[in-house]
């Protein structure tokens, strides 16, 4: 795992990109790693924090988009999102809609999160919005914590 956070450090930006967009999807990635390595070694925080934003975002909606498939089985068995994670998500979105994406950006949950969404055809350009603003958040609060402590 470490040669291949290599590898995308040293592919800058587009390596950021790519990580966010697995850390996005399905897959257990640390997009925060390579980020901070790749802000690390100087690459300007501000499109740091862009490039692995809409990666992520991207990956979020294809999180999306597999919930909107509506295929369970697929779901459970090929991208192993459990079923009590999916139920415990849509207890915390029910009542309160498309605007819940906003929190995709937790753990464990966020993913599911996004997957009830499309499960439940909520609006995708409201998701879009606030998925993508809570992703944006997170990476600019990271970054901007982590460089205030090399300064």
């Amino acid at each position: 795992m470490d040669a291949f956070i290599q590898f995308l450090t040293e592919w800058g930006y587009w390596g950021m990109f790519i990580s966010a967009f697995l850390a996005g999807t399905i897959l257990p990635f640390s997009s925060e790693a390579v980020m901070l390595a790749c802000v690390g070694l100087g690459l300007d925080p501000v499109l740091s924090t862009l490039a692995t934003t809409a990666g992520n975002a991207l990956g979020g909606l294809t999180c999306y988009w597999i919930g909107h498939l509506g295929k369970m089985e697929w779901i459970e068995k090929y991208f192993r999102v459990d079923h009590k994670q999916l139920e415990k998500a849509t207890r915390f979105i029910h009542g309160r809609g498309s605007w819940m994406a906003f929190f995709s950006f937790l753990p464990i949950i966020g993913d599911a999160v996004l997957i009830a969404l499309g499960l439940m055809r909520a609006n995708v350009w409201i998701v879009t919005f606030s998925m993508t603003l809570g992703k944006l958040a997170r990476y600019a609060i990271l970054v901007a914590t982590t460089t205030e402590l090399f300064l």
